[in-house]
């Protein structure tokens, strides 16, 4: 009987287990080959959104990177990989996002307000702050800038009261600030004011605004029980805001509407995406 050949035998299982092996060696070695690239491009580029992948030695990349700049550095990063024998850059670089621009509310814009209180000539003081809320919104840029409610902020500028037989009464307001997104900003705006002379006369001006800005206008009505304190802005509608009562003293009561002019822009930041 022949005996087996047995060096024949051992020299193809050899073969193939040096074959098997040799596979696997490079299978590991592709993927430490990604690994150790994407491990430094994630350390020298860390803006960047990129994937590395390898087989048989070639590499790769694809996703999205910040700049030219940053493309080459990865794509340099892979051609010095030891191990690799090609790279294919797919990456693609990401179009430049424009900054959010502030929001700027151009001088003479009006902002109409509600007021939260009553204002008297009688009562109220120089230097007492006064509140309100905008009853239409505002808009800048081509958005709405302060929404409806706002919170508004203001001043009595100056506050006389007339006297029965002789003296000057006045009234003169102003907005200092605006709230809207728990965020406050000064502003400034012309001044409202009102004066009442001897006998029931009435004058009314506007400092700060120009002849568009806006006044208290101060008229009798039926009776001489009343007047309407009126504001009219341009070419915009007029609306009644207070009264002079029995002594003719001047009053706005709480809920009357205002017109206010800025007479400086406001900057808002940009809104948030």
């Amino acid at each position: 009987m022949r005996k087996p050949n047995h060096p024949a035998i051992s020299v193809m299982l050899l073969t193939g287990l040096i074959g098997f092996l040799s596979g696997c060696s490079h299978s590991v070695s592709d993927e430490a080959i990604a690994r150790d690239i994407q491990g430094k491009i994630s350390s020298d580029t860390k803006d960047s959104q990129v994937s590395v992948a390898a087989k048989d030695g070639k590499v790769t990349l694809s996703g999205s990177v910040k700049s030219p700049a940053a493309q080459q550095k990865i794509d340099q990063i892979a051609h010095e990989e030891t191990g690799a024998s090609g790279v294919d850059d797919q990456t693609t670089i990401q179009a430049e996002q424009p900054k959010p621009q502030p929001i700027v509310i151009p001088a003479g814009t009006v902002l109409v307000v509600t007021t939260s209180q009553a204002l008297s000539s009688k009562t109220s003081q120089a230097g007492q702050t006064f509140l309100g809320t905008l009853a239409q919104p505002v808009s800048g840029g081509g958005r709405t800038a302060l929404p409806k409610g706002a919170t508004v902020s203001g001043t009595v500028i100056a506050a006389k009261t007339k006297g029965k037989i002789k003296g000057e009464g006045e009234l003169a307001l102003a907005l200092t600030s605006v709230s809207t997104k728990g965020h406050t900003y000064p502003i400034q705006t012309n001044v409202l004011s009102s004066t009442i002379k001897g006998k029931g006369k009435r004058t009314a001006a506007t400092t700060g605004g120009g002849a568009a800005g806006g006044a208290l206008i101060g008229g009798l009505a039926g009776g001489g029980k009343g007047a309407g304190i009126g504001a009219l802005v341009g070419a915009t509608a007029g609306f009644v805001g207070g009264a002079f009562t029995g002594n003719k003293q001047i009053e706005i009561p709480a809920e009357s509407p205002l017109s206010f002019t800025l007479t400086a822009p406001l900057t808002l930041p940009p809104p948030a995406k």
